[in-house]
């Protein structure tokens, strides 16, 4: 078995509780609140400046020349294309550039970007890969579940958003990330497969608690 199959067949109850949770069931349905949504988007704005030091990181930090060049396309990609599409999909709820300047990242948003630049700067290059797996193979995931449940016919923004991790381009990021972390831990010893499951179950847990955030409209209490 995989690393990847092996550690989601262990993490199965958290990606089911994110599958649950309301706010994943509310963007399939069409009936999620918009505030909460645009509480989301505001905070993955702020979330992918730091996603994208991460994956600065991880180029850096590769071993091989190939794997240096795909996490160095995947940067340009989220800082020149992505955070495009972010601010023009943000302009379709009324949300200005200022306001997506301006966000205060909440709790939850910092603690999980600040768990990804520690591991980034203090755990292996193994333990970088998988701490990133939850987030981009778990988007596709995601994706993939409502979209097997029928898109949200009267909540357009919200098929886009369905559309956006179920494209051929996101699949095939989702699925070389997923490649790379089963390679990584084939050469890795069994400590260093133990300390990639850890990483990989905290960032999962971070992924819940990042729907969590959204969904309660978390700020920071004073």
């Amino acid at each position: 078995m995989s690393f990847a199959d092996d550690i989601e067949l262990r993490a199965l109850p958290i990606r089911q509780a994110i599958l649950e949770h309301p706010f994943v069931m509310g963007v399939g349905n069409g009936d999620l609140e918009v505030d909460k949504f645009k509480h989301y988007v505001l905070q993955d704005y702020v979330y992918l400046i730091d996603y994208s030091r991460v994956l600065a990181m991880a180029a850096a930090r590769a071993p091989e020349l190939d794997t240096m060049g795909w996490f160095a396309r995947l940067l340009d990609e989220t800082l020149n294309v992505e955070m495009d599409l972010h601010r023009s999909y943000c302009a379709e709820f009324g949300i200005t550039t200022v306001e997506l300047e301006t966000t205060v990242p909440s709790p939850t948003t910092v603690s999980y970007t600040s768990y990804l630049l520690s591991v980034a700067h203090q755990g292996s290059f193994p333990e970088l890969v998988a701490s990133l797996v939850p987030c981009q193979w778990g988007y596709w995931e995601i994706g993939d579940h409502l979209a097997r449940q029928g898109e949200p016919q009267d909540a357009p923004l919200y098929s886009q958003w369905i559309q956006m991790y179920t494209s051929p381009e996101f699949t095939e990021l989702a699925e070389t990330i997923r490649n790379l972390v089963n390679r990584l831990a084939e050469r890795a010893g069994p400590d260093d497969v133990a300390a990639m499951g850890n990483a990989y179950l905290t960032s999962l847990r971070f992924e819940y608690m990042f729907w969590e955030m959204a969904y309660n409209l978390e700020k920071w209490p004073v």
